[in-house]
């Protein structure tokens, strides 16, 4: 077990530490963990010899679950609704068109059986969010006519249908007695009203519970888990049920949102850092080459002639956007999703699919360096990138630039606001005085008329400070062994950084500190630190 453990946490620090190094090359990051599995597996220098194909497929259907639930809970809505309706199409339609023209493909050029190649041309159907999300945010590529809101939102949406298409045919490759309309059905019924019910269930819960933030969070974090294991159970479809779950939320008020975001933004980087570097690890490089040539011919095949058909089906071509039907045909990336498909097979017993893990595996390497390495060059040279734009609004966690935080003030006897007007006070220090709690508390509603009472409780709303390059703000307790308690501010040893002591809290007062102020056990002191 310690052996695992230590593994792990070798892993996930690799990761991050290559990470930076990533974001300085021409293709998406990552590629680069799925290169670390492979350096450690049994091609590499280490030669683990890891082929576990169940406990691959289970860890990384966890990992889908949560990427699936933050792709629905991170959508914009009020950006994504002028797109929806080719978004969603695409993420249906376009589906089951790539899939058939792939699987026809595939049966003439590969020479497949129809059973194996309408299987392939399933788990390849569907745009992978997590390389678009990569790409998207990597360059910071924000596109006219909402195009990074419609890729988004298909990409996110679209893995549900192609997990769909792939049961219904890993069981007809089985040789399975299966009844497609009902099948079909079930999946899609269970699947959208457990994934909306649980949505609800969960926006009940953190609104009207009064719960903290962590306990919301882990609320949300449980909510995404059984939106999908319970319509799963009951043979309908979890990642649709999920995606649902968290566009629901997301969609709502609910407390502490953005925080939430974050949680669940790391949550998400560390599943598709796993994805796949488990897929890099389970992969034997050995096998690969036989797979070159026929994922060189799919990825060929589904970027010119697949991916084009059906984005014209469901956009119609005008010569005005003409530039966002080649960029969205271009932007049809596979990479995790179809891989964690092609595992699904394997463990059900699908005759070839060991073959057509590795195949697949092939397919979603090409597509993410050819296509996502050049999604930039492409949307540049088709006139598409928005230079005014933000893509981080496509997303929930987007942050203007004026953002307010809210701060109080509390008018003791012979404070300097004590009995004057808000009008005689004016904008102090660029703070806006938007509520008094005066009496404990009762509210006022605040003009440039209103009076300050002694006692009085305001409420200010001010810009937020945003760390800069260089510039960031630390709070640190003084304990009783702290080796700063007892110094004062000029003998504080810097060791090579450049810091400065900007506020100081002791006893419940606030100290705007000098060189000469003592720091002593207790103190709350709040640090900004230069780069």
């Amino acid at each position: 077990m310690n052996m695992i453990l230590l593994f792990v946490g070798a892993v996930i620090i690799a990761c991050i530490l290559l990470k930076p190094i990533a974001a300085k090359l021409p293709f998406p990051t990552l590629l680069i963990f799925i290169a670390l599995g492979m350096f450690l597996g049994s091609g590499g220098p280490l030669h683990i010899n890891f082929n576990d194909f169940k406990a691959t497929e289970s860890a990384c259907t966890a990992a889908l679950i949560f990427i699936m639930f933050y792709g629905g809970f991170n959508t914009n809505i009020e950006r994504a609704r002028p797109v929806a309706v080719p978004a969603v199409l695409l993420s249906t339609a376009g589906v089951v068109i790539t899939a058939g023209l792939t699987a026809v493909f595939a049966h003439v050029a590969l020479r497949f059986d129809w059973p194996l190649a309408l299987l392939l041309g399933s788990i390849i159907s569907s745009t992978d969010a997590a390389s678009v999300f990569s790409v998207l945010r990597e360059h910071r590529l924000s596109l006219k006519g909402g195009t990074d809101s419609l890729l988004e939102v298909e990409s996110g949406s679209n893995d549900p249908l192609a997990y769909m298409l792939t049961a219904v045919f890993s069981a007809l490759a089985l040789g399975e007695a299966v009844n497609l309309p009902v099948l079909i059905a079930q999946q899609i019924v269970f699947g959208a009203a457990f994934g909306l019910a649980f949505g609800w269930v969960g926006m009940k819960l953190a609104c009207r519970m009064n719960l903290e933030s962590q306990s919301e969070t882990i609320v949300l974090i449980a909510i995404a888990l059984l939106s999908f294991a319970v319509p799963s159970q009951l043979g309908g479809n979890g990642f649709l049920s999920v995606y649902l779950a968290g566009i629901v939320l997301g969609a709502s008020d609910i407390p502490s949102k953005r925080e939430m975001v974050h949680v669940f933004d790391v949550l998400t980087e560390m599943a598709e850092m796993a994805i796949f570097f488990l897929i890099g690890l389970l992969v034997t490089p050995a096998r690969l080459p036989q797979a070159i040539l026929p994922a060189l011919g799919l990825v060929l095949f589904m970027l010119f002639i697949g991916r084009p058909v059906a984005v014209c089906a469901i956009m119609p071509p005008r010569r005005e956007r003409l530039g966002q039907i080649g960029l969205v045909s271009w932007a049809g990336l596979r990479g995790a999703a179809s891989v964690v498909f092609v595992l699904f097979t394997v463990v059900s017993g699908v005759p070839g699919s060991r073959d057509l893990f590795d195949l697949v595996f092939m397919v979603a390497i090409i597509s993410i360096v050819m296509q996502g390495s050049l999604l930039p060059a492409v949307a540049k040279r088709l006139k598409m990138i928005d230079e005014a734009g933000d893509v981080g609004r496509t997303f929930n966690d987007y942050q203007e630039e004026t953002d307010l935080s809210f701060i109080k003030l509390k008018v003791d006897a012979g404070h300097p606001f004590a009995g004057r007007s808000l009008a005689q006070i004016g904008e102090a220090a660029s703070m806006l005085v938007v509520l008094i709690l005066r009496h404990g508390a009762e509210p006022v509603i605040p003009n440039g008329d209103t009076v300050i009472e002694t006692g009085d409780l305001l409420v200010l709303a001010a810009p937020t400070f945003e760390e800069r390059a260089g510039v960031s703000l630390r709070e640190h307790h003084i304990g009783e062994h702290h080796h700063w308690a007892g110094c004062a501010l000029h003998e504080l040893p810097h060791g090579g950084r450049r810091f400065i002591v900007v506020l100081l809290k002791r006893e419940g007062e606030t100290i705007i500190p000098n060189g000469d102020t003592q720091l002593l056990p207790g103190d709350d002191v709040v640090i900004a630190t230069l780069g």
